[in-house]
């Protein structure tokens, strides 16, 4: 069975109710809780701190027992070299996610420090990216 984890970072606590526009209506709980449902022979379970220090401890307590890693780290993701340096360390592959394009929104958001420590990244598609990075995983398992 695998074992994945989907880890969300700033603000991510707020879907549903902040910027509907950019990021939708649904809240995060709810898609999760559905996603679980689709993938009832997987354990999947979900992550959220708003504190950078949290989200690195996370990555460092399951990245060496996870099958992989959904990462969307928000606004971290343009900052943050000690998250890059955290995937960096361990050996669960890591799929960066981002609800939005970030490339069709503000130039500060079109470099992510994250990407090279990355098996991939999935952006814009809305909350289906999620399900898109569980998806790879699978496929992965499978075919290695």
């Amino acid at each position: 069975m695998s074992k994945i984890i989907i880890i969300n970072g700033p603000n991510l606590n707020l879907l549903g109710v902040r910027e509907k526009g950019i990021y939708g209506d649904q809240d995060f709980q709810s898609y999760f809780e559905a996603l679980r449902k689709q993938y009832a022979g997987v354990t999947l379970s979900y992550f959220q701190s708003n504190h950078e220090g949290a989200i690195i401890d996370k990555i460092h307590e399951v990245g060496f027992s996870a099958d992989g890693i959904v990462l969307n780290a928000g606004a971290y993701t343009h900052t943050s070299l000690a998250i890059a340096d955290a995937i960096a360390a361990v050996t669960a592959p890591v799929i960066e996610v981002h609800i939005s394009n970030v490339y069709a929104r503000e130039p500060f958001r079109h470099h992510s420090y994250l990407a090279k420590n990355c098996k991939g990244v999935i952006c814009g598609i809305g909350l289906d990216g999620y399900r898109l990075a569980v998806e790879s995983f699978l496929y992965s398992t499978q075919t290695s």
